[in-house]
């Protein structure tokens, strides 16, 4: 257990919990306006807008009486509606009561509103993160746009090669004198797999109208082109942009002869030759084991110290139409649902581990991370963790907005809303098994490796 490596240098602290205060608040307030705004259409009036919890340093009242606060501790937030004890939704008894005579007034009450109203309300918070996650998402590809089908030279990256004559815009034809399939065809992937395995490449190239013949570097070079957070090599101090080019002393060119050290390591301390703008520097670093999905559901657990590898060069793109990029978005969404259900699905039944799960530390680290390694990769996190907050609140657990909704059905079936009374334990239940969550998820984040 590395106690110590939880509590970063002072600068990187603070860098951490303001990356993590920057994700959290924007993906709380788009939760929270989603059960706002959905409220106000269906006629139920919010009393407060709070974006934190604990004392109040700022306030304002607006026109239709609501109070928009920012409070001290800005983990979360919550929307205070007409006849809620708290933050919960729990029914205040009394307010309630007061208002029974004056149908106007109990019709906009959370809980005197009809039940399309209600059920509405709340589940407009897990699908406001939803849409969120989607549009951010798009908004990133249409940024990026999508990859040329031919492949295409885009940005060079520095590499410690001898030569390297390629040139942005370059199609390449092919590689050690293979013809190179187009990056939509199935046959893609294969053809990358057959390179060769040298530091150079013989490339036939179309440049401005003409074929050329030039050489280049190892296409899959033992790059760094992302750092998993919380992983041996972001612990390590490796950055994006360093190549290894040796292994426990054994120079290397290729990035599959790094992942097969590493996966040979079996977790002992693997030392690195790292080249860094023409520096050389030394690493070592233990693997981890690691819980990675398949494409077909299940998971198969390896040894990594967490370097995301690319290509020698960035790939051209060309624009990307919003039809397209919306529609990638959805794709990308549901696949982080999907992906995330298998998950906790295989941590029920133990075929991954535990440790897969991430509390508040885990969360922030990774924030802090992710802005570190630029606003593309901190808004995709910010993506990602919104439809992850949707997710979670829709589990049907009493406190949580899945659970309201699982009352509002019981409420449909049964033409009665539970009791007050078993509202009461039921909720309180849920306040416990949630709190009890919490704790485990922070245990991992401290105990786990």
């Amino acid at each position: 257990m590395d106690i110590i490596g939880l509590l970063p240098q002072a600068g990187g602290l603070i860098w951490i919990v303001v990356a993590f205060v920057v994700a959290l608040s924007i993906i709380v307030t788009i939760h929270e306006y989603g059960h706002y705004i959905v409220g106000r259409w269906s006629g139920i009036h919010a009393d407060v807008f709070s974006l934190g919890f604990g004392p109040v340093i700022y306030k304002r009242t607006d026109k239709r009486g609501t109070q928009w606060q920012i409070a001290a501790l800005p983990f979360g937030g919550y929307v205070k509606f007409a006849g809620d004890a708290n933050a919960a939704s729990g029914k205040d008894t009394d307010a309630m009561q007061a208002v029974e005579a004056d149908a106007v007034a109990l019709r906009r009450t959370m809980h005197g509103a009809p039940l399309w109203a209600r059920a509405a309300t709340v589940a407009a918070g897990p699908v406001f993160n939803f849409v969120f996650s989607i549009l951010l998402f798009a908004a990133l590809f249409l940024g990026s746009g999508t990859t040329r089908d031919q492949l295409t030279v885009g940005e060079l990256r520095a590499l410690p090669t001898e030569v390297n004559e390629l040139q942005p815009g370059d199609e390449i034809l092919q590689i050690a004198g293979k013809s190179v399939p187009l990056i939509s065809e199935d046959s893609f992937g294969p053809f990358l797999s057959s390179v060769p395995k040298t530091e150079q490449l013989d490339y036939r190239v179309r440049r401005d109208g003409a074929e050329l013949d030039v050489q280049g570097p190892q296409i899959f070079p033992p790059l760094v082109v992302g750092l998993v957070p919380r992983s041996a090599a972001y612990q390590a101090d490796l950055d994006v942009g360093d190549v290894i080019v040796g292994v426990n002393g054994t120079p290397i060119s290729v990035f599959d002869q790094l992942k097969t050290n590493v996966e040979a390591s079996d977790g002992a301390p693997v030392a690195l030759t790292v080249w860094r703008d023409g520096a050389i520097l030394d690493k070592t670093l233990s693997a981890k084991r690691v819980d990675e999905p398949q494409a077909d559901g299940s998971y198969t657990t390896e040894w990594r110290i967490g370097i995301v590898g690319g290509m020698a060069f960035e790939l051209a793109t060309e624009p990307m139409g919003v039809w397209r990029a919306l529609s990638d978005g959805v794709i990308e969404t549901g696949g982080i649902i999907t992906g995330s259900l298998s998950g906790l699905g295989h941590i029920i039944t133990g075929a991954i581990s535990t440790c897969n799960l991430s509390g508040p530390i885990g969360i922030a680290q990774t924030s802090g991370a992710m802005a570190s390694q630029g606003t593309q990769s901190f808004l995709r996190f910010i993506a990602v963790l919104s439809t992850a907050v949707g997710l979670l609140n829709l589990f049907p657990i009493p406190a949580l907005d899945g659970g309201h909704l699982v009352f509002y059905a019981y409420e449909a079936v049964m033409k009665r809303p539970p009791s007050d009374g078993a509202l009461r334990i039921l909720m309180g239940i849920g306040l416990t098994l949630v709190l009890t969550l919490m704790i485990f998820a922070l245990g991992n984040d401290i105990f786990c490796p």
